[in-house]
């Protein structure tokens, strides 16, 4: 199999590697676990950079050729809510983690929780729907089909 056809698989992996790392890094930051929360947050930070960068490889080395939906009825509809909300949300999650993570590093605890509650639900959101989008486009509906 060439990579043009497996970085798909290997995205989605990224995002669901990113998902569940920051659910451990929540839970461990809930038990008061600073470093081990520290240390899983920039490995979720680190797949979600790898991610994008396989991301941007995906699309240039297919010459940003889209995949095309190919489901009807009622789950199309489902499927455009899904890719637009984890869209909008992908391009506004960058800021919003480099805001929070750098305040994180730095110790700014007070100002880094504040905007920790805005930023982690939408990053799950994107991780989990990532994936959803994947299994949408090349499992579930795949091209051709």
């Amino acid at each position: 199999m060439d990579l043009p056809h497996i970085l798909p698989a290997f995205n989605a992996s990224l995002n669901a590697l990113s998902g569940i790392l920051l659910l451990i890094a929540f839970i461990l930051i809930k038990r008061r676990r600073i470093t081990a929360h520290k240390r899983v947050m920039l490995a979720a930070c680190s797949a979600s950079l790898l991610f994008l960068a396989c991301y941007v490889l995906n699309h240039y080395l297919r010459h940003g050729i889209v995949t095309h939906f190919t489901g009807t009825g009622i789950i199309r509809p489902i499927y455009f809510t899904i890719l637009i909300t984890h869209t909008i949300l992908a391009i506004t999650i960058v800021p919003l983690a480099i805001i929070t993570v750098r305040n994180g590093l730095r110790m700014r605890v007070p100002v880094h929780r504040r905007i920790a509650r805005w930023t982690f639900p939408r990053w799950m959101y994107v991780s989990v729907t990532g994936v959803l989008v994947y299994f949408f486009l090349y499992q579930w509906f795949p091209p051709g089909s």
